[in-house]
């Protein structure tokens, strides 16, 4: 077999000297991470700066170096920002020597001094924890206007004397009658803790290896506070060897977006059931819907469908990053490479679904009539009733009993609970009070459920009350992020 050698990868190679033959081309593209990291450029450039101010600082190098450093730097991220950049040399294999190679290129030798006191080892994994804090903060703030968007629309729905029932099912039957209202917050509490694991992630994140160099630390007098400081890090990694084979706090990022995911689907489940013909509970808007190409008559929710399978993508990277990591051992290895492409995917993919799913809650129309509809069926008033009989002096035990035979035969002879008189009650047991019909009346049988986090209309404006001062929390949380930042 044929297997050409690149005669200009180990010229061009940072780390060349060592070889005397060149690597084989077909490694080139296979080793290289750089169609992927290239997306890493802003962090990298970002780090690379804290660094070269603080070897001036440490009088590692010279100002003058300093100076000619940052500027090329700063002329590099602007041709970036144009798009006038070529990110696809692959003998430069990653984001980090492509970057290098062109300061040096632009500012001669000073260019070769930035690299002194890191590795990329240490290098990397400070521009992964720059981009997972970025990028958990965007993701963060996402979830937060879905819930911002649940939370009007539970307001909306939840007003004194207009409040839309519906039914609530276990095992996708009928069950128990709740607000609308009720079921829009229980999905914005989802996604509250969805919150709160992003912020977890952020917390793992926010911890500066860069000063582990390699795997052991470096011998230059470096000032690591000064770079946490600088990069906005709120501490520093404990331990060399573990810093540059850390990778916990993206699995963290990526579990956080795998159960926002999972959160979504089970939403869009909900929402493709709701929207079918033999619900009718909602309609889809125009602009988050498509048709057919053959049934001119249809409407499909193809943007929740989406959402519902993208998620096992996502679910996908994460167990792909957790096998990558499965039986590493200390410090780097190559494998550490296949950390990102499905980290970034994990992220861009939740992106583009909170995106759908909050533009798809926010237009979708509610058909009151047939909620309340269908919170008349089901015989979703049997548990009152049982609980009417208790209140009687009834065991609930034989009060259930009694209201399953009842249920049974409105079932045969098809008719509701709320067809049923007094006296047809009392056929059953004679120990029905007079006021066991009110006991099956929709609205009562919500508003006695007044509970904490229970479905009355009491209950879920101080649910809803609650909820939005947790999300002003949150919020401010992510503005207080925001303005630590990067300090370059």
């Amino acid at each position: 077999m044929d297997r050409k050698q690149n005669t200009n990868a180990s010229q061009k190679s940072l780390w060349g000297g060592r070889f005397q033959g060149s690597i084989a081309e077909s490694m080139l593209a296979f080793g290289a991470s750089l169609p992927v990291d290239n997306r890493l450029w802003r962090e990298d450039i970002q780090g690379s700066k804290a660094h070269a101010q603080m070897l001036g600082e440490q009088g590692i190098i010279s100002s003058q170096d300093v100076d000619s450093i940052i500027a090329g730097l700063s002329s590099i991220e602007v041709d970036i920002e144009a798009e006038n950049w070529d990110f696809y040399d692959l003998a430069d294999e990653d984001i980090h020597m492509n970057i290098e190679r062109e300061l040096t290129r632009r500012i001669g030798e000073a260019g070769g001094r930035l690299h002194t006191g890191r590795s990329r080892n240490d290098q990397v994994a400070t521009d992964m924890r720059l981009y997972c804090k970025r990028r958990i903060n965007e993701l963060a703030s996402q979830i937060n206007v879905l819930r911002a968007v649940l939370i009007q629309g539970a307001a909306e729905s939840s007003l004194a004397g207009d409040e839309i029932i519906m039914p609530g099912y276990t095992h996708l039957q009928k069950a128990q009658p709740v607000l609308f209202a009720h079921h829009l917050m229980a999905w914005q509490w989802m996604l509250a803790r969805d919150f709160k694991r992003f912020m977890a992630a952020y917390e793992a994140a926010d911890v500066l290896p860069l000063g582990s160099a390699a795997l052991a630390g470096t011998t230059y007098p470096i000032d690591e506070c000064k770079v946490s400081q600088t990069l906005g890090f709120a501490s520093l990694c404990q331990n060399s060897l573990d810093a540059v084979s850390d990778r916990d706090f993206l699995c963290d990022a990526v579990y956080a977006a795998t159960m926002t995911m999972t959160h979504l689907s089970r939403i869009c489940e909900e929402i493709i059931l709701w929207s079918t013909e033999e619900f009718g509970f909602i309609r889809l808007d125009d602009a988050y819907s498509t048709g057919s190409s053959i049934m001119p008559q249809k409407k499909n929710p193809d943007f929740a469908e989406l959402t519902r399978g993208k998620t096992g993508r996502v679910i996908g990277d994460l167990v792909t990053l957790l096998v990558v990591l499965k039986a590493l051992p200390l410090a780097y290895n190559k494998d550490l490479q296949e950390d990102k492409e499905n980290a970034l995917d994990a992220f861009d993919t939740l992106e583009m679904c909170l995106d759908a799913v909050t533009g798809i809650i926010d237009t979708m129309q509610v058909n009151k009539e047939a909620m309340r509809k269908g919170a008349q069926g089901g015989f979703m008033a049997a548990t009152d009733l049982a609980d009417h009989l208790v209140s009687q002096g009834v065991s609930f035990r034989e009060a259930h009993e009694v209201i399953g035979r009842i249920v049974l035969h409105c079932e045969t002879t098809g008719c509701t609970l709320q067809d049923l008189s007094l006296s047809e009650l009392m056929a059953f047991d004679a120990r029905f009070g007079k006021d066991a019909c009110e006991a099956l009346d929709i609205c009562t049988v919500v508003a006695r459920r007044a509970t904490y986090g229970g479905t009355a209309v009491s209950s879920v404006v101080r649910q809803i009350q609650r909820a939005e001062a947790l999300l002003q929390a949150d919020k401010e949380e992510i503005v207080a992020l925001n303005k630590k930042g990067v300090g370059m």
